[in-house]
């Protein structure tokens, strides 16, 4: 083993996938010969989706380097020129802190852009949450992109370790460590009701619904009028809900959804709009609500740890495990007004979470310092699934 420190860097782009690297991160600062860089990109960096690199910077991290990608424009022709920018931005950046290892989570299109980067500077690369399966969304490509470009795979199930095997992944640099969302439910110390009503700012009622709607990247101007049948279901539930938002992330149609949603709130009252809560409001939020409805990824990841309904409505998650807890429901009012009643229906009751134990971090930092020399990764072969039958 090499005694210098190994560099290892982190990307992060928005307030989700912040939340769910915050664990590996202060894994990898814990660990003997690793040390923590960290890029901040994308909506952390825009006043408009909160400026999230401030919650960064008050969890205990410092941000390496910042790389501007987003435009005003959230138009297919906007994030195209974002990724374009990401990759020139990632470039420089790479290039001053010349890290031993890339590390990067998910599908958004920043990480899309940090991962050509690295590719095309020849930094090996680690990926978190690939394999995952994600139908009514263009993160379902991306997904499967970055994982082609990387070279050790830490997966949250082993449907998506066989997935990446399936991509010709060589198995013995896939993991199956879980989901790091459930880490964070594990080791924070979440707000009571009062102290969360008053972060947030509105009192939770007797009945609460926490809503996150993205944009479903997939259906060409079909978000809203989904969002608009959301709307509807929610409307003919009982007065004393109180609905607690928080606004889409900085995809095509993102704007418009924000905008929809801020109108709908503003026109009643016990319901409340947020551009980004950061992790600790978010979870301890989650925890104190009767369900959680929309079509965010956490509704599947953490939700089930703290054994809140959720209602996954349309496409975007489609593919994904299903704890017993998350009730699909088709984009229609209708739908989306029986999925809520069964949700409720069920109320809070112990739920076994098919992502993991809340060992994740650990699993990933004992890895990534396991391996005993970061460039020979770069050589990868195409793994051949047998003919004939799946990988094993």
């Amino acid at each position: 083993m090499n005694d210098v420190s190994r560099k290892v860097c982190f990307v992060t782009g928005s307030r989700a996938d912040f939340g769910l690297l915050i664990w590996p991160m202060r894994a990898i600062q814990a660990t003997p010969g690793l040390t923590l860089q960290l890029v901040a990109t994308g909506m952390h960096l825009s006043p408009e989706f909160g400026y999230t690199v401030t919650n960064i910077r008050d969890e205990g991290f410092n941000v390496d380097e910042t790389v501007e990608t987003l435009l005003s424009s959230d138009s297919g022709v906007g994030v195209a020129k974002s990724v374009g920018l990401g990759v020139i931005g990632f470039a420089d950046a790479f290039a001053r802190l010349k890290p031993d290892l890339v590390v990067v989570l998910g599908d958004r299109y920043e990480t899309l852009a940090a991962a050509q980067a690295a590719m095309f500077l020849r930094l090996p690369m680690a990926h978190l949450f690939g394999g995952d399966v994600t139908e009514g969304a263009i993160d379902e490509s991306i997904r499967h992109a970055i994982s082609k470009m990387s070279h050790l795979h830490f997966t949250t199930n082993s449907d998506s370790a066989r997935r990446l095997a399936q991509l010709g992944e060589d198995p013995s640099r896939i993991f199956t460590v879980g989901s790091p969302g459930i880490d964070s439910i594990k080791r924070l110390k979440l707000m009571d009701r009062e102290t969360i009503g008053r972060e947030v700012g509105m009192a939770l009622g007797r009945r609460n619904i926490l809503i996150t709607f993205h944009p479903v990247t997939v259906e060409t101007d079909h978000s809203v009028g989904a969002l608009d049948e959301l709307f509807a279901a929610l409307s003919g539930l009982d007065p004393e809900f109180r609905f607690f938002f928080t606004l889409a992330n900085a995809d095509a149609e993102g704007r418009a959804l924000n905008q929809r949603v801020k109108t709908f709130v503003s026109g009643r009252p016990h319901s409340i709009a947020v551009s980004s809560l950061g992790q600790l409001r978010y979870i301890s939020l989650m925890n104190q609500v009767d369900a959680v409805v929309g079509n965010s990824s956490s509704g599947i990841y953490e939700a089930p740890s703290l054994d809140v309904p959720t209602v996954d409505i349309g496409d975007r998650q489609k593919g994904r495990q299903r704890a017993a807890s998350v009730f699909h429901a088709a984009p229609e009012r209708d739908s989306i007004a029986a999925a809520i009643a069964q949700a409720l229906a069920r109320g809070r009751q112990p739920t076994v979470n098919p992502y993991g134990d809340g060992e994740t971090s650990r699993r990933v930092a004992d890895v990534i310092a396991s391996i005993p020399n970061f460039p020979a990764l770069l050589k990868k072969g195409f793994h051949d699934v047998p003919s004939g039958g799946a990988a094993k």
